[in-house]
């Protein structure tokens, strides 16, 4: 079974919530301190991780960037600008694992990319 972790600065609790109405049984959702979240990643514990915070990289990808790398990590949002349906499915398909966005964007950017993960996840 998938296991999402979720941690960020802001709305964890929430994202999560998203998060698991999108999944129904389909995943585990955990929420996790910053860190302890990006070591589940990085240690194999977690397949994905998600973080919100106010400007969408900062507080909600930096444990995950340093623990795993930018390359495997993707801002899907910032104040002012979400990424297109397209380039969030094409980044989920790169094999991005960890994902960055302002918290009022959570409604608009996690049903793209749960459903690109789970539509990845079932090849």
């Amino acid at each position: 079974m998938l296991k999402f972790v979720v941690g960020g600065q802001i709305d964890k609790k929430e994202v999560a919530q998203v998060i698991n109405e999108l999944v129904g049984d389909k995943a585990e959702v955990e929420v996790k301190s910053d860190l302890d979240a990006a070591m589940a990643l990085k240690n194999k514990q977690a397949d994905y991780y998600f973080g919100a915070c106010n400007t969408g990289g900062g507080g909600a990808l930096a444990m995950a960037i340093a623990l795993i790398g930018r390359s495997n990590c993707s801002t899907v949002s910032m104040p002012g600008n979400i990424m297109s349906e397209e380039k969030i499915a094409e980044e989920v398909q790169a094999g991005k694992q960890a994902f960055g966005f302002t918290a009022q964007h959570k409604d608009t950017v996690l049903p793209i990319i749960v459903k690109e993960i789970l539509k990845k996840e079932d090849k």
